[in-house]
């Protein structure tokens, strides 16, 4: 009979340790999936505030344009944002404010990655063969100065006007093959 009792024990035994050890496989397997749906839910929200960011940076980007088109279609209002001095003439103010526009629409393109570092510099160039373009980048010299360093639009300013220096510079009519654009 002890002998019976013993191989009953010892079998019990095994299959507590099995029971233990499949419970532990189980809790292990329960953890690593609590792991991946943690991380799953962490790459969605990531995924969500991108999208979010791009969400607001058109918006943000329709209403500077719905703010623009304002004054330059109203005097009475483009003096409210007249950031070039009192004796920038109305109509050059309004050329400045659609220059704004173009600088601003490039900068949005940047940065949601429809256009590169190259097409950006390509764009930029076509630009500044505009003189009012040029006049414009002149008088918003402090503006850029006055950004916070590390920002991107202070990083496409910086950009822009080695650019600037560099066609301003060129002893070449050959304008869309000055300066090579930086890498990023």
């Amino acid at each position: 009979m002890a002998t019976q009792n013993h191989g009953i024990w010892t079998l019990s035994a095994a299959a507590l340790a099995g029971f233990a050890l499949g419970g532990a496989t189980s809790a292990f397997a329960k953890q690593q999936q609590r792991r991946e749906d943690a991380r799953l839910r962490s790459e969605q929200l990531e995924r969500d505030e991108v999208v979010e960011r791009r969400r607001a940076r058109a918006h943000q980007q329709r209403m500077h344009w719905a703010l623009l088109v304002k004054a330059i279609d109203d005097p009475s209002l483009a003096v409210v944002i007249n950031t070039y001095g009192a004796d920038v003439p109305l109509e050059k103010l309004r050329q400045y404010f659609y220059a704004n526009a173009w600088y601003v629409n490039l900068f949005h393109l940047e940065q949601s990655g429809v256009v590169d570092q190259e097409q950006l510099y390509g764009h930029l160039r076509d630009l500044f063969q505009s003189p009012v373009f040029r006049e414009y980048w002149e008088a918003t010299r402090n503006h850029r100065i006055a950004l916070k360093h590390s920002s991107d639009e202070a990083r496409l300013g910086r950009l822009a006007d080695r650019l600037y220096e560099e066609l301003e510079e060129a002893d070449t009519d050959e304008w869309w093959v000055v300066g090579d654009p930086p890498t990023f």
